[in-house]
């Protein structure tokens, strides 16, 4: 379909169909959002019971499409609106709805848990992915890096993810200020 196009829709509610008319972004996607936060109306919320077994491999399950959903949205950081979209504890506390629900706390755990697994295997120098790097550089030449390369790569490592960090934070603050 083309970018902006009218598409005709066929939403599939219980044993209702109902067909709406909507318009594609300027990016040519479809995104639906209800509100800015996870909805607290429990007629929406479908119980299904599983047994044991069911419940690892549909849990397994929604874990790898998290992930890789997670993983597929990575190349709009490189974006100027990504970039300016990256935020720190605030956005992060954010996520949270403003009245308790058990079931979105643990959902929003669960993805930040899933998030920071991801982000941690990344080849970043500090983290275990780069770890990881030196391991298979050790295993390919059969020697280990030099000391002084590993100290210099924790050290740039480090000085990423504080910039990182700052960043994160100082959008969190820029956007409490100008709004």
């Amino acid at each position: 379909h083309s970018r902006g196009q009218k598409i005709e829709l066929l939403v599939l509610r219980k044993n209702d169909t109902l067909q709406k008319s909507i318009k594609l972004g300027k990016d040519g996607m479809l995104g639906i959002m209800i509100g800015n936060k996870i909805t607290l109306d429990t007629s929406l919320i479908e119980e299904k019971y599983y047994s044991f077994g069911e419940s690892i491999s549909k849990g397994t399950s929604r874990g790898i499409n998290t992930i890789s959903d997670y993983a597929s949205q990575l190349k709009y950081l490189f974006t100027s609106k990504g970039a300016s979209s990256v935020g720190g504890f605030g956005s992060i506390g954010k996520l949270f709805p403003s009245e308790w629900n058990w079931r979105a706390f643990w959902e929003i755990t669960a993805l930040l848990s899933m998030i920071l697994a991801f982000m941690n295997i990344l080849p970043i120098p500090a983290l275990d992915g780069g770890h990881v790097v030196f391991l298979l550089y050790e295993i390919i030449t059969g020697r280990e890096a030099p000391q002084k390369v590993l100290e210099y790569a924790q050290i740039v490592g480090f000085v990423l993810l504080m910039g990182l960090l700052l960043y994160a934070n100082g959008n969190d603050i820029w956007k409490a200020i100008s709004g």
